[in-house]
């Protein structure tokens, strides 16, 4: 059950249709199915000649392209390990990462092998490929090897390899076997509404991957992916329009990007638009909405171990939600999907959960409404990860099914909808009780004039600090927050957000920030 037999079904039902695009005018690239075919499994002969065989691991520096899913393409096809990086990742996070498992083969871009003059693990890959260029000590990942079939893999057969941050400690790596990947398409075509045929501008690789096994062409976003927050909108909306592309999924801080550009008519062609990774907020949503009217606009909640968990509608916001967004309740996610359990625990993050019994599960689970540790189970929820680091912390087994502890905090409503506070970790507790940071940030966010915010306890004291914009006022958000009993409003120039997706609070670099201005 090799997750490549998914593409492999798509080259023969539809071989004439355009499965990848990328660039504009002259330097516009198009790949069809049959041509994924080939090319995939060109480069997994081409692999397989150089001497790898099954399971081993292959890391791929390879920029969002259409070289990149050519690459993943050969790699599972052979029943390889895809190890994939951030693209904004540092030195110091590839080392670590190799530190975790050493990779057979590296396949990168030419500026990527640069990496081997200063990260001594990626240096002692002994296979090196090159894509796109001459590089020395390295094969051109265009020349030899003949086309190779698609090698049977089981489900429990390591397919795809990423990494956590590794902000709060050593990065982990979370492995996807086969079967995962298989349930996880499932999962996000379900979620997602995915329908052959549709055109999609996707931002993620994991999206590209689900888009391609379901038929879609995906649009490559002409942006580099490094920094969501900073891409120039200008080229991304003349592909929407010139590819006609009908949906697209991104982080928040990409579509930000898309609705300060100064013409917004090619948005209002969009019929679906998916955005997540990080908090979305009401006012995100209906400006999406107002950009494009005829789409089904959703923000989805989901994490790296288990990805799509919730999605809400925009459209069901209410005006009872947008209130309870303003007085403290958090920040609305929806249902839960039809592919995930869910419950909402008693929280004691930072305490590992021994083995437990179905009753004792029960009395841990919290009642509707009071908010307590998120926690999922499913096939497409990631079981643990490689050599079981990390998971006494984020893993659990309730009579023989393992759970995932998602760190987050949120309740689950008597109507079966998911509310989000934030981070369990980031909470405060002080006299006036525990007051979770997603319930602050979301309610300033709709006071005007804040344009972002963070809660902390800055030496014990409440503590909001905001990045603000025109017409921000310290006196009426003080008064619109007067239940959280603020102790201190810190104006800064900016938060401090992740590299990732450029759009959830880096609350340990916030804590640096605060210790050096303090």
């Amino acid at each position: 059950m090799n997750v490549a037999d998914l593409f492999q079904a798509q080259a023969e039902a539809r071989p004439d249709a355009v499965a990848l695009v990328e660039g504009r005018g002259r330097r516009r690239r198009a790949v069809t199915f049959a041509d994924l075919e080939r090319l995939g499994a060109e480069g997994a002969g081409r692999l397989a000649h150089a001497g790898l065989a099954k399971g081993d691991a292959v890391l791929v520096l390879v920029p969002l392209s259409v070289e990149l899913y050519v690459v993943l393409a050969a790699v599972l096809r052979l029943g390889l390990v895809a190890v994939l990086l951030d693209p904004g990742a540092g030195r110091a996070h590839v080392a670590a990462c190799c530190r975790v498992l050493p990779p057979a083969a590296f396949v990168g871009v030419p500026k990527a092998h640069g990496l081997r003059l200063f990260v001594p693990g990626v240096r002692r890959i002994p296979l090196r490929f090159a894509v796109g260029g001459w590089v020395p000590g390295a094969k051109r990942w265009s020349r030899g090897g003949g086309a190779c079939p698609v090698t049977p893999c089981a489900p429990d057969d390591p397919a795809l390899l990423t990494f956590t941050t590794g902000s709060t400690g050593a990065p982990k790596a979370a492995v996807r076997t086969h079967g995962f990947l298989r349930a996880q398409h499932r999962a996000l075509a379900e979620a997602l509404g995915h329908e052959a045929g549709q055109v999609d501008l996707p931002t993620l690789p994991v999206f590209v991957l689900a888009g391609l096994a379901s038929g879609l062409t995906s649009v490559l976003p002409e942006a580099d992916l490094r920094r969501p927050g900073a891409v120039a909108p200008a080229p991304v909306l003349a592909q929407i329009e010139a590819e006609e592309v009908t949906r697209s999924a991104a982080s928040p801080a990409f579509f930000e990007r898309l609705l300060g550009a100064e013409d917004l008519a090619p948005l209002a062609r969009l019929r679906r638009l998916d955005t997540g990774g990080a908090p979305v907020f009401p006012d995100l949503l209906d400006r999406l909405q107002a950009a494009a009217p005829a789409a089904e606009v959703v923000a989805v909640y989901g994490s790296t171990e288990a990805e799509p968990i919730a999605e809400l509608p925009a459209a069901s916001l209410t005006a009872s939600d947008r209130e309870r967004v303003r007085t403290g309740s958090g920040l609305p996610a929806g249902r839960p999907v039809d592919t995930v359990r869910l419950r909402v625990i008693e929280d004691c993050w930072g305490t590992p959960i021994g083995p437990l019994s179905g009753t004792t599960f029960e009395a841990l689970t919290c009642p509707p409404g009071t908010a307590g540790e998120i926690v999922v189970s499913g096939a497409h929820v990631l079981p643990g990860y490689l050599g079981g680091a990390g998971d006494a912390e984020s893993k659990f087994e309730v009579g023989g099914v393992r759970w995932h502890r998602t760190g987050d905090a949120g309740t689950l409503e008597t109507d079966g909808r998911l509310w989000l506070l934030g981070r369990c970790a980031a909470a405060v507790r002080d006299a006036h009780g525990t007051l979770y940071p997603l319930a602050v940030e979301a309610a300033a966010r709709e006071v005007a004039g804040v344009r972002r915010s963070a809660l902390v306890a800055a030496e014990g004291r409440r503590t909001l600090v905001v990045e603000a914009q025109d017409g921000f006022d310290d006196e009426r958000l003080r008064e619109a927050l007067a239940w959280a009993h603020l102790a201190a409003v810190l104006p800064v120039a900016a938060v401090p957000l992740d590299r990732r997706h450029n759009a959830k609070v880096d609350y340990p670099a916030l804590q640096v920030l605060l210790n050096r201005s303090g």
